[in-house]
């Protein structure tokens, strides 16, 4: 198993390139062949690689045309070795900080935080807006998440597999509303985080029906 943090390297070769697909939320040897650019055979020798150092592991299956397909995700080992070197601090502030607020001001304080992430020189016109999302998931994937936009019938929803604030989130739940008040700020919309804070966290903001869709 892989001791140190991933860096640079690892991520220019195709290892690290699976990887990183990954890191958005599971796939197939198809769709990550497709991605990538590789036969099926190059992207299960890969992965094969990866399993025996604990990188990544099965996660279900896809149904397929004839059968059903493997679906590869990253284990917790994994995602644990991306460069996160705010975390132990962070959550050493967030210790602090609530010996020293209560739970309103708490919030308030990191909802601040969250709109000042989210503050824009200049404001966008409306027939940009998919822009705006686009530049929520940029933030978000700034602060180590792997964020994607997720159009439906009634809302737009930011889903990230990857929860920037991973390593915080069990003790200190509060701060999902810090990515909650940047979204907010971004999108010009309200937004509601019902984001999944069991096993691996997982990120998830809706925005509500008021906001414009593409």
């Amino acid at each position: 198993m892989v001791r140190t943090k991933l860096d640079n390297r690892f991520f220019e070769s195709t290892r690290g390139r699976v990887v990183l697909e990954l890191r958005a939320g599971p796939k197939t040897v198809n769709e990550l062949a497709a991605k990538l650019g590789l036969t099926d055979n190059a992207i299960r020798a890969n992965l094969l690689s990866l399993e025996r150092d604990r990188l990544v592991e099965q996660s279900g299956s896809v149904k397929g045309f004839r059968k059903p397909h493997f679906a590869y995700a990253l284990t917790d080992e994994a995602r644990h070795l991306f460069p996160k070197s705010y975390d132990s601090l962070l959550n050493v502030l967030l210790t602090e900080l609530k010996t020293r607020l209560n739970p309103s001001a708490l919030v308030d304080s990191l909802r601040s935080v969250g709109r000042r992430l989210g503050r824009r020189e200049e404001t966008t016109s409306d027939d940009a807006v998919m822009s705006r999302f686009d530049e929520a998931v940029n933030k978000l994937e700034a602060l180590g998440g792997a964020p994607r936009v997720v159009v439906h019938d009634d809302r737009v929803v930011i889903k990230s597999e990857s929860c920037p604030f991973a390593e915080s989130v069990g003790e200190h739940p509060e701060v999902c509303q810090v990515a909650e008040a940047m979204i907010e700020e971004l999108v010009g919309a309200p937004v509601r985080e019902t984001c999944d804070r069991t096993g691996s966290p997982k990120c998830c903001f809706e925005i509500t029906p008021a906001a414009p869709r593409a």
